[in-house]
């Protein structure tokens, strides 16, 4: 559930809304214009200070940004609220416009970084791929889709999709959820996230194929 307004920040060029977490806590998402990453944290119950997501980019979205947004926010009720999305381009033109969709759960991207975090502490995209490489070599259903010559981008959302699904525990994660978890996960990485499971699922198909 999220906070019923969107409220937009003048620290920065975004927006900004709360979000209650399953275990009673709360949450907080930034959306900056123009930008397909967004900033997320969890609120302190001892200081009532935003700590930000591992992986929310520093640069873009600083703590003066945090700290308006929980100032905004505070006091407004919780509802069931689609996740919003920003769809103008650039902070210098128009109003954006705010479109509804599934909420994607703080706890849940938590969980995914719990998941594939090494022993320095760092969201590791190795531990990320080899996991997934894993599933693609187990589940029947990937394999009758490399059998049946499926195309790369199909096979790799269902493998990430479902292998989301399970680590999060959230049998209702949507597509587009899926997606923005994904993109929360690729945040600075220069050769995307799933890299090597994209290779893989083509050298499959190759071999698939000769057969």
């Amino acid at each position: 559930m999220i906070r019923t307004s969107i409220v937009e920040l003048t620290v920065i060029p975004a927006v900004a809304y709360r979000q209650k977490l399953p275990s009673g806590g709360s949450g907080v998402t930034i959306l900056r214009y123009g930008e397909k990453q967004c900033g997320i944290a969890s609120v302190s119950t001892r200081s009532g200070k935003a700590i930000p997501a591992d992986n929310t980019p520093v640069d873009l979205y600083p703590e003066e940004a945090f700290q308006e947004a929980l100032d905004l926010t505070r006091g407004l009720p919780y509802r069931k609220l689609g996740k919003v999305t920003v769809l103008k381009k650039s902070y210098k033109e128009a109003a954006p416009r705010i479109e509804e969709d599934a909420a994607v759960d703080l706890a849940d991207y938590e969980k995914l970084a719990a998941k594939y975090t090494d022993k320095t502490g760092k969201l590791s995209y190795e531990l990320i791929n080899k996991d997934l490489i894993r599933f693609l070599k187990s589940s029947s259903v990937a394999r009758r889709m490399l059998t049946e010559q499926a195309t790369p981008a199909k096979i790799s959302r269902y493998v990430v999709g479902a292998k989301f699904r399970d680590v999060t525990g959230n049998r209702d994660l949507t597509d587009k959820q899926v997606k923005q978890l994904s993109d929360m996960l690729d945040n600075v990485y220069p050769k995307g996230v799933f890299k090597e499971l994209n290779d893989e699922i083509r050298k499959a198909l190759g071999k698939q194929k000769k057969q």
